[in-house]
C-alpha cells in the first residue's frame, strides 16, 4: 500500500496513536503523519503510508482550515481546557462587534509565539517536555499567514463562548491566537475546542474515522495528496530530464501561473504519475524530490 489515508481523528488519541493504528490496520510499517493535532483536537490528519512518507513536508506546507470554540474570561497555563486554570475574570462586557474586531484583525501575516506545550524542538527536548518539567524557555516568534478569521456563533454572558473559524499557513497553533484573542479584548481566554476541517486539498467529508480504518482503506494516490499544488505536465523527454537531475533543464521549466515564490509545483509523467516535486526560488524551479513509484495508490 502506497498512498495517503485521510483519518477523522477523535478527540483522546495522539497523533502518534493514529500512526500505530493505521499500522496496525494495513499491515504498513513505513507509515507517518502529516501535521500534529493535540490530543484535544479532532478532525483532519493526513496518513502517509509506504512511498508517500516522502510527502510529509509538501503536505505539511498546505494551507489549513479549523473551527474552533474559545472560552473568553479564563485563562490556562497549557492555553487550552486541559490544563490549569491559571486566573479568572468577569467577561460580560465583551461584546460580540468586539471579539468580530479582533478576529479581523488577525488576517494578514502576523508574529506569532508558540506555545510551551508544542511540539517544536528547544536544546534536543520537546516544548511540551519543558513545560512539564515547569520550566519556562525563550521562544522565537515566527510569521504565520492567516487567510481567514471568521466569527460563527458568540454566546455572551461571565464566560462567553466564542465560536469561530480561521483559515491559515503552516505553524500556525490556534491556542495562542485564543491567548491573543482574550489578551485584546482585556479578559484573557483559552482554546475548548477544535476540530480541523481542510488540510491542502483534503477535506473533512473525505476523512475515515479511526474506527473504520482496516486493510482495504482507500488511499490517496501521490498525484492526488498533491492536488492542490500547480501542475506540469512533461514530456517523455524532460520527464528524463528531471528524473536525472539535469538542473539547466528544471530551470527552463516553465513557470505555472499562479505559483509564488517558496511555493510548490507538482511535476507529472506523461502518463500522469507524479514525478517530482519543484519550489519556485529565485524565479525559477529547482528540484526537491524525485518519485520513483508509478504504480496505483493501493496496490
Amino acid at each position: 500500500m502506497n498512498g495517503v489515508i485521510i483519518v477523522d481523528k477523535p478527540r483522546g488519541p495522539t497523533s502518534f496513536d493514529v500512526v500505530a493504528a493505521v499500522r496496525k490496520a494495513t499491515g504498513v510499517q513505513r507509515v507517518g503523519h502529516a501535521g500534529t493535532l493535540d490530543p484535544m483536537a479532532t478532525g483532519v490528519l493526513p496518513v502517509c503510508v509506504g512511498e508517500a512518507t516522502k510527502l510529509v513536508p509538501f503536505l505539511m506546507a498546505g494551507d489549513k482550515v479549523y473551527e474552533a470554540e474559545a472560552c473568553l474570561g479564563v485563562t490556562t497555563d497549557t492555553l487550552d481546557a486541559t490544563g490549569t486554570v491559571l486566573a479568572e475574570r468577569d467577561a460580560t462586557q465583551v461584546t460580540q462587534e468586539a471579539v468580530e474586531t479582533v478576529l479581523r484583525s488577525f488576517v494578514g501575516v502576523i508574529r506569532q509565539v508558540p506555545p510551551m506545550h508544542s511540539a517544536i524542538r528547544k536544546d534536543g527536548k520537546r516544548l511540551y517536555e519543558l513545560a512539564r518539567e515547569g520550566k519556562e524557555v525563550d521562544r522565537e516568534a515566527r510569521d504565520v499567514r492567516i487567510t481567514e478569521a471568521r466569527l460563527d456563533s458568540f454566546v455572551p454572558g461571565a464566560r462567553p463562548l466564542v465560536r469561530f473559524t480561521i483559515g491559515c499557513g503552516k505553524g500556525t497553533y490556534i491556542r495562542s491566537l485564543a491567548e491573543e484573542l482574550g489578551e485584546r479584548l482585556g479578559v484573557g481566554a483559552h482554546l475548548t475546542a477544535l476540530r480541523r476541517t481542510r488540510v491542502g486539498g483534503f477535506a473533512i467529508e473525505g476523512a475515515v474515522p479511526l474506527e473504520a480504518l482496516g486493510p482495504t482503506t482507500r488511499c490517496a494516490s501521490l498525484v492526488e495528496a498533491l492536488g492542490d499544488l500547480p501542475t506540469l505536465s512533461l514530456t517523455d523527454k524532460q520527464a528524463k530530464d528531471v528524473r536525472d537531475g539535469k538542473m539547466k533543464v528544471i530551470g527552463d521549466l516553465p513557470v505555472p501561473d499562479a505559483t509564488e515564490e517558496g511555493g510548490y509545483v507538482r511535476l507529472l509523467r506523461p502518463d500522469g504519475s507524479l514525478l517530482a516535486v519543484s519550489e519556485l526560488a529565485g524565479g525559477r524551479l529547482r528540484l526537491c524530490r524525485v518519485f520513483a513509484l508509478t504504480i496505483d495508490a493501493n496496490s
